[in-house]
């Protein structure tokens, strides 16, 4: 959705700093003098692209003197590979998106981030059929419904019926370094199931698998599953509540319990752009700060309008209905158990915006444990290539300018930190996680590569 002209933009800037003056008050600030005002970026029809809808549709962009198309994209790889062409100039990645493609696991380019888009927002559903079998083994709460959140070990005996019946328990994932890959995998390994290895020779991520995980993209999840390719996936909204709508799933788990406040999207380009445009990267965090603030602020009070925003063609184009579920804070699991979930969407709070290298570490050793990064690594190269791709000086000196300017507060930001969360306690499994402490913490998972291990001619080797 392009913009009114930078230009006049900038004029009517001026104009209103001399009225401001004139009148006793401070001046508007003017936009940032930016290497390039036309831009291009890219996104997929998730609710998570919505900083970049709000921003567009709210005049944040213009504010900064920028001109932006927003344009869908058919897949994650088809919007990579057009950020690394140039034929974009940044886009809503998936945060594992530029750290792969920065260690060269798949097309091999150096991309940042210097704005994490989203905290939670995804889910786990699976067929009616599964859950029905699946349902016997969860606890009930006095009310007779599930209790939350529900671990994998009740799926576990299903998919060994399924296996005696010589029927491989397929599942769907967006993409190999998705969020979504490794909050699947991370739930069935909690339960006892094995998701499966990558090697260097054999990329299906399927290696010794329970369950086999394989791409589908988001819009297409429900389908895939009402056809019975598949027997559940992993997405991102709406996708999980179009499958309780359409009556043909049922969402499990929610992100947010699988591990709380886990970071989703993050805003890419290319480190050949940041440097070429330093001003743009700094006005696009800008907008994309102020965006996140809204859709946030008073306690998600415009959530209502961001829905009616999200649901028009050009952005996500689902109905308002389907993305209003997860959006104002509930979600509904099993048709009928509509729950609270005020985090499901963090946009701002919790620092959600800020883009932590312990975060960056995280991902990294989800790589490692699913053989995605086939050798073992030293604690100080998670670190190294944290700080590659995350910029959160970048990201600082945005909020600064956003404070100076009267348009954030200085409390909102996380002036003091070194890039690094506390340990971690939030995950389902109990298990905590220091980012300072990679090795240590795939050493205590049960199921993953750890120490020297490798995958070797379908096995695991070393210890």
């Amino acid at each position: 959705m392009a913009q009114s002209p930078p230009t006049l933009r900038r004029l009517l800037a001026s104009a209103a700093a001399v009225i401001a003056l004139t009148a006793g008050v401070s001046a508007i600030a003017a936009p940032l003098d930016v290497e390039k005002d036309q831009l291009k970026l890219g996104f997929i029809k998730l609710t998570d692209m919505a900083p970049l809808a709000i921003a567009a549709e709210k005049g944040f962009f213009e504010d900064e003197g920028l001109s932006v198309t927003l344009e869908p994209q058919a897949n994650w790889k088809v919007l990579l590979d057009r950020v690394i062409s140039g034929e974009l100039d940044g886009a809503h990645m998936l945060a594992g998106q530029p750290l792969g493609a920065t260690i060269g696991f798949g097309t091999k380019a150096h991309i940042v981030t210097a704005f994490s888009m989203d905290l939670n927002g995804n889910g786990i559903t699976l067929s009616n059929d599964v859950w029905q079998k699946m349902k016997v083994n969860v606890p009930k709460g006095a009310d007779g419904k599930p209790v939350h959140p529900i671990k994998a070990d009740a799926l576990k005996p299903v998919i060994a019926q399924y296996k005696a019946e010589g029927k491989p328990f397929n599942m769907g994932m967006v993409f190999p370094v998705s969020t979504h890959n490794y909050e699947l995998r991370y739930w069935l390994a909690s339960g006892g199931i094995n998701p499966g290895f990558y090697s260097p020779t054999d990329v299906s991520g399927q290696i010794g698998a329970d369950a086999l995980l394989s791409v589908t993209p988001p819009p297409q999840m429900p389908a895939t599953l009402e056809a019975g390719t598949i027997y559940g996936y992993s997405v991102g909204e709406p996708w999980n509540q179009q499958a309780v709508i359409k009556g043909i799933g049922v969402p499990v788990i929610t992100d947010t319990e699988i591990w709380k406040n886990n970071p989703e999207k993050v805003f890419g380009v290319t480190d050949d752009w940041a440097a070429k445009n330093p001003k743009t990267h700094l006005a696009v965090v800008k907008a994309l700060i102020r965006a996140a603030q809204w859709l946030d602020e008073n306690n998600n009070a415009n959530r209502a309008e961001a829905v009616k925003i999200l649901a028009k063609p050009e952005y996500v184009g689902a109905d308002a209905k389907v993305i209003a579920n997860s959006m104002t804070g509930t979600f509904e699991y099993e048709k009928g158990d509509k729950r609270d979930v005020p985090d499901f969407n963090v946009f701002f709070r919790y620092n959600a915006t800020y883009p932590f290298y312990s975060d960056a570490v995280w991902y990294l050793t989800q790589m490692r444990r699913w053989g995605q990064i086939a050798e073992a690594k030293p604690d100080a190269w998670y670190d190294e290539t944290a700080r590659k791709v995350y910029k959160p000086d970048v990201y600082l000196q945005a909020a600064k300018l956003l404070v100076e300017e009267g348009k954030s507060k200085e409390a909102d930001f996380p002036w003091k930190s070194d890039g690094y969360k506390p340990v971690d306690n939030g995950f389902i499994d109990g298990i905590a996680y220091d980012g300072r402490k990679p090795n240590d913490y795939l050493a205590k998972q049960p199921i993953g590569l750890k120490g020297d291990q490798k995958v070797e001619g379908g096995q695991v080797v070393g210890g």
